[in-house]
């Protein structure tokens, strides 16, 4: 079919011409953003899944509807080795400068400009340009301790968000790349914001692991957040995921091609992205067959092979690659590090080392305790056919 007309979106983070069964977390999203902005109790979220699962499609459309609703949205994407301050600095500086033009909000808003200032000499944060009328205030934002300086900048930014009669909604993706101390002052600067009922609320994404992460670095955190789980769609919303799309380009699919494309994926996003977009090209239409699906499954392989599963084993050095070999041979998860050491011929502490330098390059991620499994969906299949 015509190349030019497929529906379909592969790509990271690009969303899905259909957003099938994610209407629960999305409508939890929008609630809390509108009781924030109401001045009522509203909690934050962070959203756990597996690499592929569609987490930042789901923050981006978040991020959609609240601009739709007149919140200020700030999107931030946490890499290997960067600071929170850093990353979240030009952030914060965008909202304040945005409410600071804003007559009911301008003197909080400068304040808060004011605390940047500090904030960002004490943390060595380069700003470019000056604000005509900001100068440093003593003692707001100055003690160089995330934990102290991060929640007084919030609770101005809210301050100043409420006068304006805004909200601030602050999105954080691969939440797992965070250290501890950032992810602890992360935790009390929100909890300071929902104590006083401001309108400021954060989105994060990450893998599963972070539910613990959050619980270890503050213990109320449980109580902060919503954590709702970003799996495989169920088999409806999968066919759905695939059908519509191809319905609205005035083709059909017939059921035995759909079925197979729903169980071999086994409703995971991506690659239902990707197998259906390999299909509609390799189809001459107007309706899909199975023989379609059969004949491109190979194609489809080949392409998550040399890209989304490439892209994760070339980060990981020789030792680790025999690591997530012996994880893989063993089955489908979660694997116990016992039986891993034992595949291995090795004990678990000698392993240690590189278990941890494997999790904290989001390859794999304590499922329990003494239990690891893969945070790429399907990953185990492609290293056994690696050989």
């Amino acid at each position: 079919m015509d190349p030019y007309r497929n529906p379909f979106a592969p790509g990271a983070g690009s969303r899905p011409p259909e957003l099938a069964g994610r209407s629960a977390i999305l409508e939890a999203a929008r609630i809390s953003c509108g009781r924030a902005v109401k001045g009522r109790n509203a909690r934050s979220i962070m959203l756990l899944g597996l690499r592929g699962v569609g987490k930042t499609v789901l923050l981006n459309e978040i991020g959609r509807n609240a601009e739709r609703e007149g919140l200020l949205v700030s999107r931030v994407e946490s890499p290997e080795g960067e600071s929170l301050a850093r990353l979240i600095f030009p952030e914060m500086r965008k909202v304040m400068r945005s409410l600071s033009g804003v007559e009911a909000a301008r003197h909080l808003a400068v304040r808060g400009l004011n605390g940047l200032r500090n904030f960002a000499a004490i943390f060595k944060i380069e700003m470019a340009g000056v604000e005509v009328g900001v100068e440093p205030e003593p003692g707001l934002a100055e003690t160089g301790d995330l934990q102290y300086d991060l929640p007084d900048l919030f609770t101005l930014i809210g301050k100043a968000a409420q006068a304006a009669g805004r909200g601030w909604l602050l999105l954080i993706d691969e939440v797992q790349y965070l250290s501890a101390a950032d992810l602890s002052a992360l935790i009390v600067a929100l909890h300071r914001i929902s104590q006083d009922g401001l309108p400021v609320l954060m989105i994060g994404a990450g893998l599963p692991q972070i539910a613990r992460l959050a619980g270890e670095a503050k213990s109320y955190a449980e109580r902060l957040f919503q954590y709702p789980a970003v799996g495989a769609l169920d088999p409806v919303s999968a066919g759905q995921a695939v059908e519509k799309p191809i319905i609205e380009e005035e083709a059909t699919i017939a059921p035995e091609a759909l079925q197979a494309i729903i169980e071999r994926t086994k409703g995971y996003p991506f690659f239902l992205q990707e197998w259906a977009s390999v299909v509609w090209d390799n189809s001459e239409g107007p309706e899909v067959t199975f023989a379609n699906v059969d004949h491109s499954y190979a194609e489809t392989l080949a392409r998550l092979d040399e890209g989304f599963f490439k892209v994760r084993i070339d980060r990981l050095t020789r030792a680790e690659v025999l690591f997530v070999k012996a994880m893989a041979h063993l089955g489908d998860g979660p694997y116990a590090m016992a039986d891993i050491a034992k595949s291995m011929g090795r004990s678990q502490k000698s392993l240690g080392p590189v278990r941890a330098s494997i999790i904290s390059k989001g390859m794999v991620f304590s499922a329990d305790h003494g239990y690891l499994d893969f945070s790429v969906p399907l990953f185990a299949e492609f290293m056994r056919r690696q050989g």
